[in-house]
């Protein structure tokens, strides 16, 4: 073997893992932005998991992107489900996972390729986010703690602990270290990866990233955040509200602050977080409940009646079945 071949085996290669549902004219300004990207420095796989979008798209995305490797899975299985559906069909050394509606850049991906090469402890890395307005997305993420689980708690020890909050989050810094950074952007090495057995699918959708940091943190690795380099991240959508869709995603939510809590609170504490997050949560979808009802014909108001409705269904199937974890969540049934 001669050296020009050596060479080129010791590029590493990065695989880009994509879950998808139903967001495809994101999805075309992500692939496109992948697709111009070429570096000396590393060798660019890009794998996407349809999350059975099931409209027709995905035949016409794998006729127009003939080098990305499309899978389709097999249900609507949730966001670290198809995470880990694209590494196990993933041949990098490193992976980033990238939100459909995120725009690459080169050299955020360099930067964070360097990080991850150069510091064997660093088990997650991400950079800047910022709006296509060039806005920076917060970059201050706090684990989930008993002082912090609600907004009023929350903004209280924020005050009560700004001076540590500005040590870490100093905005003269290059590299921060946060708690967590968000699942939109994540780079990892396929060690770590494998160290903490990828995403946990008890989260159907959100806190997932939030548990994948802290896994790593655990494992004594470092969650860092690079602010060398930037990648946009379009967050958002539609303006008008799809009342059913956004009574899904908003019940998810509360249902995977549950999964957390009861994932990596001990003791006392996690049952008084448990009691307190069911007592607030009940109570306040149960007020807003009943102004939902009054006011129904209000596309913000109905969302408020079919929230609790759903929370209701959630607590009840808790009960019954002792579980925490989302029906949608493939683990649900094990």
């Amino acid at each position: 073997m001669n050296l020009q071949q050596q060479e080129v085996i010791a590029v590493p290669k990065i695989s880009v893992v994509i879950v998808n549902y139903r967001s495809w004219k994101h999805l075309t300004n992500c692939l496109n932005s992948l697709n111009v990207i070429v570096s000396e420095k590393f060798n660019l796989e890009v794998v996407v998991v349809d999350n059975c979008s099931n409209d027709g798209f995905l035949e016409k995305f794998k006729q127009k992107y003939k080098a990305v490797k499309f899978i389709e899975n097999s249900g609507n299985n949730g966001f670290a489900n198809g995470c880990n559906v694209g590494a196990k069909n993933a041949n990098g050394d490193y992976l980033l996972f990238l939100n459909p509606d995120t725009i690459a850049a080169k050299d955020a991906l360099l930067e964070m390729l360097y990080l991850s090469k150069t510091n064997e402890d660093y088990g997650i890395i991400s950079c800047s986010q910022v709006n296509p307005k060039g806005k920076r997305e917060n970059e201050i993420r706090l684990f989930p703690k008993l002082q912090t689980l609600f907004g009023l708690s929350r903004a209280i020890f924020k005050r009560t602990h700004k001076k540590e909050i500005h040590k870490i989050y100093d905005v003269n810094k290059k590299v921060i270290f946060p708690d967590w950074v968000s699942g939109s952007v994540i780079f990892m090495s396929k060690f770590w990866f494998n160290q903490v057995n990828g995403w946990d699918e008890n989260f159907w959708m959100y806190f997932e990233d939030v548990d994948l940091c802290k896994r790593v943190q655990e494992k004594k690795g470092k969650v860092v955040l690079s602010r060398n380099a930037k990648i946009i991240h379009n967050h958002g959508g539609a303006s008008r509200l799809n009342v059913k869709t956004t009574s899904i995603t908003k019940t998810e939510v509360i249902i995977s602050k549950h999964v957390y809590i009861n994932t990596h609170f001990n003791g006392l504490n996690k049952f008084i977080a448990l009691i307190l997050l069911v007592l607030n949560t009940f109570l306040t979808k149960f007020v807003l409940g009943i102004f939902g009802l009054v006011f129904y014909p209000i596309p913000k108001m109905r969302l408020q009646l079919f929230l609790f409705l759903k929370i209701l269904s959630y607590y009840a199937n808790a009960i019954f079945h002792s579980t925490w974890i989302s029906k949608k969540s493939l683990n649900y049934s094990k």
